[in-house]
């Protein structure tokens, strides 16, 4: 990771961004990389390991932070079919979410990187060129979403970027337990 990771976006050659956009994006930018810095010098079971009485790992919070993303972006794009209704979660839903939050046999935390810069390129991209983000979709039916509240695209990207600087505080916390190597400071 270099310091261009930090300061540039990912699509940053794709559109000329200005105003309310490059602020999104810089300041999306400036939390993922705080996430992703924390896992500088591990090794793969290292991201796996947890540190702390949570079930949270490196490895996983960044797959989950992809997830989460991923999710979103979908959401701004097709509306409310993106994501399942949280009454209509099968197991395996739920085991698939569950297994957001670790890593698994075969998983490396190059792996996970990878995806995570790749959901921030598709991401980044839509900041950049969504004509309208005032575009609204109702969200789907979850205990911790207002009965029949909609989303702004607005609304969705300032809600990826504060997951995203939530779970980064996380991860600071993870790799220092593991380690003492902390982000700042």
């Amino acid at each position: 990771m270099n310091a261009d990771e930090l300061t540039t976006p990912a699509s940053a050659g794709t559109a000329t961004v200005t105003g309310e956009r490059a602020d999104l994006l810089e300041v999306l930018t400036k939390h993922r990389y705080f996430l992703r810095f924390t896992t500088r010098d591990l090794t793969d079971e290292q991201a796996g390991l947890r540190t702390t009485a949570g079930e949270l790992c490196l490895g996983g919070l960044i797959k989950h932070v992809a997830s989460v993303e991923r999710g979103w972006v979908d959401f701004i794009l097709e509306g409310p079919s993106a994501m399942t209704d949280f009454a209509d979660m099968t197991e395996a839903d739920l085991k698939r979410r569950e297994d957001e939050f670790r890593m698994l046999p075969g998983e490396t935390l190059a792996g996970v990187l990878d995806d995570y810069a790749e959901v921030a390129r598709r991401t980044d991209d839509l900041i950049a060129t969504l004509p309208d983000l005032d575009a609204a979709w109702p969200l789907p039916k979850a205990p911790w979403f207002e009965p029949g509240a909609r989303w702004s695209a607005r609304r969705v990207l300032l809600h990826i970027v504060a997951e995203t600087a939530q779970h980064a505080g996380h991860a600071d916390i993870i790799r220092e337990s593991l380690d003492g190597a902390k982000s700042m400071g």
